[in-house]
Formats: C-alpha cells, sequence, structure tokens
C-alpha cells in the first residue's frame, strides 16, 4: 500500500510519501520544521521528556501484554523496570547526558506517571486488541489519494463490543481552548480505522498522566469526514512546497523545543547550512515522510496481535 516518493525537477523537493498526525501536526505548527523532520531527515537529538514518554508507554504496553488478573500496580512497577533496562542498552539514554541525580528525578518522573495511570482507569478490565497498531490507509479512494499512517498506543472493545482508541499522553494538560485541537490526532486514528477495518470507533480518549485527566470524544461521520478532508488539503499544501520549495518558518513557543533553530532563519540560522548534514544522513536513511524516530525498543514478545473481532462476537 506504499506510495513512491515523488520526485520533482531540480527546483523542487521530493515529496513525502504518506502522512501522519504528528507530520500533520509539525506542517500546520512550522512548515520549515516539517521540511527538517520529514523531508530532509535531520537528525534530531534526544530530550527528556521524549525519552520518559517512550519509556512510560513501553511500560504500559508490557502491562497490557499481561493477562487482566495480573495488571496491577506492582506488575505496571516491574514493566517499567523492563523498559528502563531495555533503553539503558540505546545509546539515545547516554546522550541525555544526565548526571546522577537527574537520572534519579527521570526514574521518579517516570513512575509518578506509571502511578498516577492507575488513578484513571481499571487495566484489569481492559479488553485491548491491538498495542502499538501501525495503520496505513487512503484518504479516498480516488487515484493519486494520500496514504495516512499512524501507530496507535491501545485499540480496545469496550463492553458493547466497539471500538476504542486510547492515546497515553505524558505531557501537560491542554487549556480547555486547546482541547479540540490535541483531539485531531485520535480523530486522524478513527478515520484510519475506519479505513481499514470498516467501522468507526465510538470513542476516542487521550488519557494525560501527569495530572491525571481524560480527554474523550465521540467520533461523528462529519467529524470523520472534515478530518479526511482537511488531511487532504494539507497534503495539497506539502505538494505546493516541495513543488516551490518553499517551506517558511512560524514562530511561535513549541520554538523553545525545537530541534532545528540553528537552522532557521528566524533566529539568524540559515536553512542551506542544514544541507551538508541532510548530505550525510540521507544514504543511510528511510524515505522521505516516514516517522522520525530518535530510537526503536525492542518488539513486545508473546502472542501476535489478534485479529479485529467482529461487535457482539
Amino acid at each position: 500500500m506504499s506510495q513512491e516518493p515523488d520526485t520533482l525537477g531540480l527546483m523542487g523537493l521530493t515529496r513525502p510519501s504518506s502522512l501522519s498526525p504528528s507530520s500533520i501536526s509539525t506542517f500546520t505548527s512550522c512548515p520549515l520544521s516539517f521540511r527538517f523532520a520529514y523531508i530532509d531527515r535531520l537528525p534530531q537529538p534526544p530530550s527528556p521528556w521524549t525519552v520518559k514518554g517512550t519509556l512510560v508507554h513501553r511500560a504500559l504496553e508490557l502491562l497490557h501484554n499481561r493477562p487482566p488478573s495480573d495488571r496491577d500496580l506492582g506488575a505496571a512497577l516491574a514493566d517499567l523496570a523492563t523498559a528502563g533496562a531495555e533503553l539503558a542498552g540505546e545509546p539515545e539514554m547516554a546522550l541525555l547526558g544526565l548526571s546522577a541525580e537527574e537520572e534519579a528525578a527521570f526514574s521518579a518522573d517516570a513512575e509518578a506517571l506509571v502511578r498516577r495511570y492507575f488513578e484513571l482507569e481499571d487495566p484489569s478490565t481492559v479488553r485491548a486488541i491491538g498495542l502499538e497498531l501501525k495503520l496505513r490507509a487512503r484518504l479516498h479512494d480516488e487515484p493519486g489519494a494520500p496514504e495516512l499512517r499512524g501507530v496507535i498506543d491501545r485499540l480496545e472493545l469496550d463492553a458493547a463490543g466497539e471500538l476504542v482508541i486510547t492515546d497515553y499522553k505524558t505531557g501537560s494538560v491542554p487549556r480547555e481552548h486547546n482541547e479540540q485541537s490535541r483531539l485531531t490526532g485520535v480523530r486522524l486514528y478513527a478515520l484510519l480505522c475506519e479505513r481499514v477495518f470498516g467501522r468507526r470507533p465510538a470513542r476516542v480518549q487521550l488519557l494525560y498522566l501527569s495530572e491525571p485527566v481524560a480527554i474523550i470524544a465521540t467520533p461523528s461521520e462529519q467529524s470523520v469526514r472534515g478530518s479526511a478532508r482537511k488531511a487532504t488539503a494539507l497534503w495539497s499544501a506539502v505538494e505546493r512546497a516541495c513543488d516551490r520549495d518553499d517551506f517558511r518558518p512560524h514562530p511561535s513557543r513549541l520554538c523553545d523545543f525545537c530541534a532545528f533553530r540553528a537552522y532557521c532563519p528566524a533566529f539568524g540560522g540559515d536553512p542551506a547550512a542544514a544541507e551538508e548534514l541532510r548530505r550525510a544522513v540521507a544514504p543511510a536513511g528511510p524515505a522521505p515522510g516516514a516517522e522520525p524516530r530518535p530510537y526503536a525498543l525492542p518488539e513486545p514478545s508473546g502472542a501476535a496481535r489478534p485479529a479485529l473481532p467482529v461487535a457482539g462476537a
């Protein structure tokens, strides 16, 4: 189902082969950052908050691979230790350069996030049918339709046999007027489920482990169709930007966390200075548009992911 990148002339850039909720968010926030991350594939140094998020996601994945009766706090903390051992062997952990005191605080924060998860739900009641579930589908059935891809933290069935999408968040809870924008990603996951499985999820939920707070929404036909239209329009904007080699910066508070400030003209940088780095990483790098991952943890052990059951079965 993958689409070959569309390589343009000398004045254009290679178009990405697909979009994801993360890349859509990046392009919306800052087109230049999108270019650096998803087209040039510039390496991004790890940060404590992203590594901590990966660690906690992995621990919860391991927890939900256990039988329901075994999913208690003790098991979750053991799974956090397992995830930490996996992560310790990755170079990105060393690149963080944490002191002993900082590493202790890092571990304590991760443990606090796992403990707060139990304030949001009882994991023994969750009927997960997909963990870290990778999905790909065309946005529509017309020729040349862009491909959407995503990784769903957890896909489950509720008591009525309906699909539920759960996305774990380890960052801060958004203010009320920003909640809808934070739901954009899971609405795209709902679109993916509908395209792949032929069923629209009955509920999507963001579980913020830092408070803890749950933000829940019910996807409608209108919201899913609207997500498809917006993603298609954004794809057209990406194509135009590639054709014209025109990716402009959009300064915001997110710039404080951006790995590409050294190349950004908004901060006195020169995008052309990234060309040497791009050429250095391009031969071994993935195709343009692939999701940037600072590192990959091992696949979970155990049984293969079950097929999607039929509601009511």
